[in-house]
């Protein structure tokens, strides 16, 4: 029997898969195979912490997904995917993490099954979860198939947000305004980092209200001093120190869902030099939120961001955003468009980015960043509600 309670609408489903088709006919693909979980979850519901070994879902033009996995989790996709439980495909656990057998001729024999051994069929082959070896047992027990790189294939269609997937994404939103609001009034010298990110997870787990919180795809990340010179140091047990800023990254997630939101705190009085950095940041922010407008490319929020930071002296080498919604760990962008200089993707109402240029200088680091939304006419949406500004506790 179907999932009686499917997270999205049956047109919402099919809108997606309309998506998806049109784009494997563009490129005349027969299959498409996807390992990616939040593909995976995006085009059939299926949710379970099974990524960690060999699972996907078969698209094809004429026949409702297949989802394909471990024995052990096809009870968890026929509770979670849209599709009656006739396209629940499991292979045996002798497959899993054995030197004998791999699950990739579980898969080839499926598709052989399937009428497509000699057909084009496209693979996600620059993902986390499909391993080399995967592709090499592909390739040796389909011979006379076309296994064609069909890498983000999936994620562009996902670039424009439905209503629907919105609804989840400002959940999501008042999820992180949550946490930031934890994070200011807990933070404080002495206490140690562990200790707050235990509060982080119980404001992110405990979420807003009805609307619960899910597991984020990505840890919090809170380097002080110098260590925020690093964008992606994670914590340890050592207390906060006064005198010393700490950037925060986290996001709410709900249903899978994110809405990331950064900021940065100092205990006690700022040097100037922060407080010119902030100026700068924030100048750039707003003039980027005023860019990102459906017509405009994704270089010319880049560029409306470095002016400030420019005239302040401040170069940076990295990309200032990506694309959010949907996503399991080990990240929360979708692996499209990036917010940098030489991006000219046509922005459209409906997308959803992290706009997020941290600076990471030398000895410091500051990060004040936005969820936005792109809008049929005017600037981008903030989806989430705090200052744009470097909080101070002194």
């Amino acid at each position: 029997m179907p999932n009686p309670t499917p997270l999205f609408s049956s047109e919402e489903y099919i809108r997606r898969l309309a998506l998806v088709r049109n784009a494997m006919a563009d490129r005349s693909i027969d299959a498409l195979f996807l390992e990616d979980p939040s593909n995976m979850a995006w085009l059939t519901g299926y949710d379970g912490w099974s990524f960690y070994v060999h699972q996907g879902v078969i698209i094809l033009h004429d026949q409702a997904p297949i989802w394909w996995g471990r024995s052990m989790d096809a009870n968890g996709a026929v509770r979670t995917v849209w599709m009656d439980d006739a396209r629940v495909v499991a292979y045996p656990d002798k497959y899993v993490q054995s030197t004998e057998f791999h699950p990739m001729q579980h898969l080839a024999a499926y598709f052989r099954d399937l009428g497509l051994s000699n057909r084009r069929i496209g693979l996600e082959l620059d993902n986390y979860y499909f391993s080399a070896k995967a592709y090499l047992t592909l390739r040796q027990e389909l011979p006379d198939a076309e296994l064609l790189d069909a890498t983000a294939l999936v994620n562009w269609q996902r670039t424009i947000k439905s209503d629907e997937e919105l609804v989840f994404m400002r959940k999501a939103a008042r999820i992180s305004e949550k946490v930031v609001d934890g994070i200011v009034e807990r933070i404080e010298p002495g206490l140690r980092k562990n200790e707050l990110v235990a509060e982080i997870y119980a404001d992110t787990v405990r979420g807003v209200g009805d609307d619960w919180g899910d597991y984020p795809a990505f840890v919090p990340l809170l380097p002080s001093g110098t260590d925020a010179s690093a964008p992606h140091l994670t914590w340890d047990g050592r207390p906060f120190e006064r005198d010393t800023a700490t950037f925060f990254e986290i996001s709410g997630c709900y249903r899978r869902y994110h809405a990331p939101l950064c900021r940065t705190v100092f205990l006690g009085k700022p040097p100037q030099y922060l407080r010119d950095a902030e100026a700068a940041l924030v100048e750039g922010l707003e003039a980027g939120l005023d860019a990102a407008r459906a017509g405009n490319t994704a270089a010319d929020i880049a560029r409306a961001l470095a002016t400030p930071l420019e005239a302040a002296g401040i170069e940076r080498g990295a990309r200032a955003g990506y694309p959010i919604g949907i996503s399991y760990p080990p990240d929360w962008g979708e692996r499209t468009i990036s917010i940098r200089e030489q991006d000219n993707t046509v922005l459209e109402a409906g997308m959803t980015f992290h706009f997020m240029p941290g600076l990471w200088m030398k000895d410091w680091g500051m990060e004040i960043t936005e969820t936005i939304l792109i809008q049929p006419n005017g600037p981008a949406e903030c989806l989430c509600d705090r200052p744009r500004m470097l909080y101070v506790k002194d």
